[in-house]
């Protein structure tokens, strides 16, 4: 449920918070949200890295801070979380989980519900659909320990109690968006594919005022 409107914004369109606004996947979302008129808060561990994410308004802190996501989602209709993390073969990975445990007790708090949250194939039950390259040589070798983590991120989104949807792009691209995307709840005979950043914006985007996918996992690919 959207917030009341206020006399500058109109009833339909919603304010938003975007973690990982500074990754490609997230400053797509967030010049998409403004060019559709959403009111954009993104949240960013420092001044410098907000560079170009030109209209949103800008809140400094860490993801994993309970306090700065507290304030960075006070009066938002809704979240998306971009975060994304580097490959880490060695290393355990806790940012996603971390950060996201954080995000859904800051919510909770605050009362928003609304929860659009960005993993990718090869999370949860979507494992081994990849592809050859990827499901074999990418995710065992690189990808392990963070894919790891975002099944953590997944169950804890899952067992929150929001109205959450989390989405699963294919293969991402820096191509320019071809605005035909398929959404699949179900994976059988499905392997690999690609999908550029700009649709998996769009496709995000779109989740914030629709109940289509709610509570589910759709993989989104072309």
């Amino acid at each position: 449920m959207l917030n009341s409107p206020t006399d500058t914004q109109p009833a339909d369109l919603p304010k938003i918070l975007v973690l990982g606004a500074t990754g490609p996947t997230g400053r797509q979302i967030v010049s998409q949200a403004i060019a559709r008129g959403y009111d954009v808060t993104a949240l960013v561990r420092s001044p410098d890295k907000a560079a170009g994410l030109i209209g949103a308004r800008i809140v400094v802190g860490d993801a994993r801070d309970g306090n700065a996501i507290r304030k960075a989602v006070r009066g938002r209709d809704a979240v998306i979380s971009a975060l994304g993390t580097p490959a880490s073969p060695f290393r355990e990975v806790t940012l996603l989980s971390t950060a996201t445990r954080a995000l859904v007790d800051a919510m909770q708090a605050e009362g928003v519900s609304r929860l659009v949250a960005i993993t990718g194939i090869g999370a949860g039950d979507s494992a081994g659909h990849g592809g050859f390259l990827f499901d074999n040589l990418i995710f065992p070798l690189l990808l392990r320990k963070v894919y790891a983590d975002k099944n953590r991120q997944e169950l804890i989104i899952e067992n929150s109690g929001l109205d959450w949807t989390i989405v699963r792009p294919s293969i991402l691209n820096n191509k320019l968006g071809v605005k035909t995307v398929r959404a699949l709840a179900s994976l059988d005979n499905f392997n690999g594919g690609s999908i550029s950043r700009g649709d998996v914006a769009a496709f995000v985007l779109d989740q914030v005022t629709s109940d289509q996918w709610l509570r589910q996992t759709p993989l989104i690919t072309w």
